[in-house]
Order: structure tokens, then C-alpha cells, then sequence
């Protein structure tokens, strides 16, 4: 992994994934893993993707909505989102991630941009949101499955008072309906789908649903 600039986000730098790293062997089970272990994870963490960086560079030129508040960055991956948060002014930043490599990149990156962030290393839309004032949501609605998990727990967030936003390019299972256009800008979706073309991705805040 090579510790270099986002594109986008010159402000911050991750480890990010080349052709050399090897990630690949990350998708093969441990040696002696106990049957019944949850399958290895697709490394997520070793690239900012679009949502992410979006919802990053929305807060780092438009700090007031982060700024002196307690912030919770859903499913961190790299922890751009959070980094960004901790830039921006957060009074405290908290990091979600499952995968246990992207617990330690997320770690890893946060020391190298100087943020203090709190990380949490499971799954935390089964149950109730933790004491903040905002959650950023980059890149939550890449899957079906992950959607109809992430949606609840947000609607529960909303119910508890505290704000959402969401970054996303458009992708299937991005909830249209309960989402407010804040702003959009180009960024390349440089992780997975090759290339890194900027394209045009939104900042949404993400809204109670319309009553019947």
C-alpha cells in the first residue's frame, strides 16, 4: 500500500492499493479458520470510492454542518469520511467498519492525516444509533442486502434526532425518494470499477419518509 494524495482531496492522504499489493489474498480463507467463519471481505477500504469522496469534499469546503459536532462515519471503509469530519472541525468522530483489515487501514490512515478518530470494528445498524449529532453516509447503498440494513437504521437515527447525510454517484439501491440534493461535484470512482474518470456524484440529506 502506498500513502498518497485522494484524488479530489489533495487535503488527504490514504494508503491506497496498486497493482503490487497483493489484495487479492485478502479474499482466501485463513489457514486453519474455524468453520463457520464469516467469509473474507472484498478489501472496500483500499480505495476511496465516489460516495466517500464526495460527502469528503462537500464537508471540507462547507465545514458547518461537521464543525463542533459528534459525527459518526457509516460503514468507514478507508475513513476518508471521517478524516474529513476530524479536518473539518468534528468534536468527536466515530468510525463503523466490519471488516477487520479495514479496521486497521482506518487506523493506519487517520494516524497518517493527524485525526483523532474512535473506531468501532462492528456492525452497528442492528441496533440503536450511538450518541451523535450527524452520521455520514458514503458509498451505504451499493447492494440490496446492505441497503435494506443501512435504511432502518438510519430511519432510527432520524427518529433520535440526528441529522444524515448521505454521498453517493447514483448507484441501484440508492433510496431516491428520501433523499434532498445538497450538492454535487466530479469525482473519480476510483475504486473497482478501473479508470477513475470523475463523474458527477451527489450529497443528500436523507429524509423521513412521506406519511401515507
Amino acid at each position: 500500500m502506498r500513502l498518497l494524495p485522494v484524488p479530489s482531496l489533495p487535503e488527504i492522504r490514504l494508503y491506497t492499493a496498486h497493482p503490487g499489493s497483493g489484495l487479492r489474498r485478502l479474499l482466501e480463507p485463513d489457514d486453519g479458520a474455524d468453520e463457520g467463519t464469516a467469509e473474507p471481505q472484498p478489501p472496500y477500504w483500499a480505495y476511496a470510492w465516489a460516495g466517500g469522496a464526495v460527502l469528503a469534499r462537500y464537508i471540507l469546503d462547507r465545514p458547518s454542518p461537521v464543525a463542533g459536532r459528534r459525527v459518526l462515519d457509516l460503514g468507514a471503509g478507508s475513513g476518508l469520511v471521517g478524516i474529513a469530519a476530524a479536518l473539518a472541525g468534528a468534536s468527536e468522530v466515530i468510525a463503523a467498519e466490519i471488516d477487520r483489515n479495514g479496521v486497521v487501514a482506518l487506523g493506519l490512515n487517520a494516524a497518517a492525516n493527524g485525526a483523532a478518530i474512535a473506531i468501532i470494528g462492528e456492525d452497528v445498524t442492528a441496533g440503536p444509533p450511538p450518541v451523535v449529532d450527524l452520521v455520514l453516509a458514503g458509498d451505504v447503498f451499493y447492494g440490496q442486502a446492505v441497503a435494506r440494513r443501512v435504511i432502518p437504521f438510519l430511519d432510527r437515527c432520524l427518529a433520535a434526532g440526528i441529522e444524515v447525510l448521505v454521498g453517493d454517484p447514483g448507484r441501484a439501491w440508492l433510496p431516491g425518494s428520501r433523499l434532498r440534493l445538497l450538492g454535487e461535484y466530479q469525482v473519480p470512482d476510483v475504486g473497482g470499477n478501473g479508470g477513475g474518470a470523475p463523474k458527477p456524484s451527489g450529497v443528500f440529506q436523507f429524509v423521513a419518509a412521506a406519511a401515507d
